[in-house]
């Protein structure tokens, strides 16, 4: 059992390490949002799932399920909310992204990202 609970646990020491390196490497708010609610919101599940397998009393067993539920269910919308405030705030997409769903109106038709010399020299169109 122990072992279980060593491989659930480094498969979620995996997954916060991946969610602080998007945080470093991705280029805007929009993506590190998204590396920081995937592999956040997995990482924290794991760690719950691996206190179950540690400690199996019916109260930590519902805790862990009902915080596994909340999680599941508040980390979207939190991150939908604050994808629509950066939008509203007018905060940027990084360079060369082509799509953008939250744009209204005219605005809404996919962009045409702007062409690099570099791309050119390399053959990337």
């Amino acid at each position: 059992m122990e072992f279980l609970i060593a491989i659930v646990l480094l498969l979620a020491s995996f997954f916060t390490l991946v969610a602080s390196l998007g945080i470093i490497r991705l280029h805007d708010v929009y993506m590190r949002m998204h590396a920081i609610t995937k592999a956040s919101s997995l990482a924290t599940i794991l760690f719950l799932i691996a206190l179950i397998l540690a400690h199996p009393g019916w109260r930590i067993v519902l805790g862990s399920l009902l915080l596994i539920m909340f999680i599941i269910a508040t980390a979207p919308i939190s991150t939908h909310a604050l994808a629509r405030i950066s939008v509203h705030l007018g905060i940027k997409m990084s360079k060369g992204m082509v799509r953008n769903d939250m744009k209204t109106g005219e605005e809404s038709e996919t962009e045409k990202p702007e062409k690099n010399s570099e791309d050119e020299n390399i053959g990337l169109r």
